[in-house]
């Protein structure tokens, strides 16, 4: 059983950033991409970045020119850097890799950005 935790999420002012990674606890086949979503509370979850096996990117408007997403396809990791934040970036930001027979969620790491 693959599982994904995640990292590097906390307390920052707005402004700031945040680097979070994700590692899978072992190696995954036949992955399709990689991702992480987000989810505030009262609100669903929403894909923040993906990434391809490529390298292709996409990032929801919200997040354009201030967020980053990379990845590693030996371990595999995937890191989300995180500039400017602001307070509507407050949530809890969730890793995300499927493959062709099954998609793995990691727990979630919880990014709160004050005022």
């Amino acid at each position: 059983q693959v599982q994904l935790v995640e990292s590097g999420g906390g307390l920052v002012q707005a402004g700031g950033s945040l680097r979070l990674s994700c590692a899978a606890s072992r190696t995954i086949e036949s992955i399709k991409y990689m991702a992480w979503y987000r989810q505030a509370p009262g609100k669903q979850r929403e894909l923040v970045a993906a990434i391809t096996n490529g390298g292709s990117t996409n990032y929801a408007d919200s997040v354009k020119g201030r967020f980053t997403i990379s990845r590693d396809n030996f371990e595999p990791t995937v890191d989300l850097q995180m500039n400017n934040l602001k307070p509507e970036d407050t949530a809890i930001y969730i890793c995300y890799v499927p493959t062709r027979t099954v998609d793995y969620w990691g727990q979630g790491t919880q990014v709160t950005v004050s005022s």
